[in-house]
């Protein structure tokens, strides 16, 4: 099979075009009311870093509304970080190269909330207090020097029927979460004991 590749702007231009007026410039450096009012409604991003090679990472982040992200000022944010397990590979990422991109969604929205800037690792501040969960603060938060913050249009979550509960088949060839543990990630015990660490129960540790 020959593939066509594309090697150059001038050819992925010529490809799908050039963005319209609206589209090229509606890029912000500082949050606006209506950026501060969905990151308070949002509960779950995903953060896409990468280290000093270029290695990529993107990583979900998710807490209830109002306590995923907290608003310092107009150009700075903090997002917090909970119990997990502990591979905290984005946040590797950030100590050797600072630049983050950010995507914010709100669930049955098509649209979505992107963030670009650089980033820094909080292990403990004044603010931590407010971000708390359940009573917990925070392990350490990612705190985020906006640089530039816009709005996305809704076609790949159209596409995708995200929010359509119709479309949805979590079971579909897929081998449900204690099957992967044990087949693909080798995890100690039986499958009737990772049944049970992922059902029901699992929910008690996330802070």
């Amino acid at each position: 099979m020959t593939w066509t590749e594309i090697a150059t702007v001038d050819e992925l231009v010529e490809l799908v075009g050039q963005p319209n007026e609206r589209a090229r410039t509606k890029g912000r450096d500082r949050l606006l009311a209506v950026d501060r009012a969905w990151l308070a409604a949002t509960p779950f991003c995903v953060l896409a870093t990468a280290d000093a090679d270029g290695r990529c990472d993107a990583s979900p982040k998710g807490d209830p509304a109002g306590r995923l992200v907290h608003v310092l000022d107009d150009r700075t944010i903090a997002i917090a970080e909970r119990p997990g397990n502990k591979r905290v590979d984005g946040y590797r990422n950030v100590l050797a190269n600072p630049h983050v991109g950010l995507e914010f969604l709100i669930p049955g929205r098509g649209d979505t909330l992107r963030v670009n800037g650089r980033a820094r690792l909080v292990r403990d501040a004044p603010f931590f207090d407010d971000m708390a969960v359940r009573g917990r603060r925070p392990l350490l938060a990612l705190v985020v020097d906006v640089e530039e913050v816009f709005f996305h249009c809704a076609k790949a979550l159209l596409r995708s029927g995200l929010w359509q509960p119709e479309t949805w088949a979590p079971e579909a060839g897929v081998p449900r979460r204690a099957v992967i543990a044990k087949e693909v990630e080798h995890a100690p015990g039986t499958l009737e004991e990772l049944d049970a660490y992922y059902g029901d129960s699992y929910a008690d540790g996330l802070y």
